[in-house]
């Protein structure tokens, strides 16, 4: 069922204010994209969670495709674009639970007004901000660690979820951690993969779980792809997780996951 549309509301965040100077300098390529999606499931619960809206060309093309088409000097424009754009995408497939999308950091830090522009796309298409969860990718260094934790705190404030993507991959996801204090950890497919039948894994794992329970932090698995890396972290304790063991991501649509396999 389609997401009922709500009348708009200003969450403190100010009245709309039309941007005489916003970019113009737009790519064919930043125009010409699309979403599919893949969900995050709740184990437990037998359900989703949340769906990750993912880009793609509109031919279906993959996200590497189209980011390598965009110009170097409107990277960060093009990222607050995906951000705005996917809360239309997911009210048009009709989603009724939480959308997470992908941003990167220091594109949170270089539009003056990223944060109403997200407040308005997410409630012109009727999106709850409580059900918007922000995954932080750490594929850059962060150029002011101290602004962007300001920026993380205001987007809580309005009631986003903030999520660290890929934990375990970069090599700074401990002091992203410690810095950000994220809602949510996804722990990366690299430590999820075999997991089961690699004890190494597993005391890796287990003390990224404990750590992020002291925290506080929500954990997601990500990259599941075997009953047995699922049934690990259903043993641990971690409900929510993600991978093809549960559905691929679908172009413009929201696929029905398998819970058991």
């Amino acid at each position: 069922m389609a997401r009922a549309h709500h009348p708009r509301r200003h969450h403190g965040a100010g009245a709309p204010v039309r941007e005489s100077s916003r970019p113009r300098r737009e790519s064919a390529a930043a125009r010409a994209f699309d979403f599919a999606f893949q969900p995050i499931v709740d184990v437990t619960r037998g359900k989703p969670y949340a769906y990750e809206a993912l880009i793609r060309g509109p031919a279906g093309e993959s996200a590497q495709t189209v980011l390598s088409s965009v110009p170097a000097p409107l990277r960060y424009h093009f990222d607050q674009a995906i951000r705005e754009r996917a809360f239309s995408a997911a009210n048009s497939v009709g989603l009724s639970t939480r959308l997470s999308v992908n941003c990167l950091p220091n594109a949170l830090l270089r539009h003056d007004r990223n944060i109403q522009r997200t407040v308005e796309a997410a409630d012109a298409n009727g999106i709850p901000m409580s059900d918007v969860v922000f995954e932080i990718v750490e594929d850059e260094h962060i150029d002011d660690r101290k602004a962007l934790s300001e920026v993380f705190d205001a987007y809580r404030h309005l009631g986003f979820k903030t999520a660290l993507d890929d934990f375990g991959a970069g090599y700074a996801s401990l002091s992203l951690l410690a810095d950000f204090q994220p809602d949510i950890v996804k722990i990366d497919i690299a430590l999820v993969k075999d997991v089961d039948r690699d004890a190494t894994r597993q005391h890796i794992v287990r003390g990224a779980l404990s750590m992020c329970r002291e925290l506080g932090v929500e954990i997601i698995a990500e990259g599941v792809e075997t009953a047995g890396e699922r049934d690990f972290f259903e043993s641990e304790g971690v409900s929510l997780m993600q991978g093809y063991l549960f559905a691929r991501p679908e172009f413009r649509h929201l696929p029905v996951p398998s819970m058991r396999a």
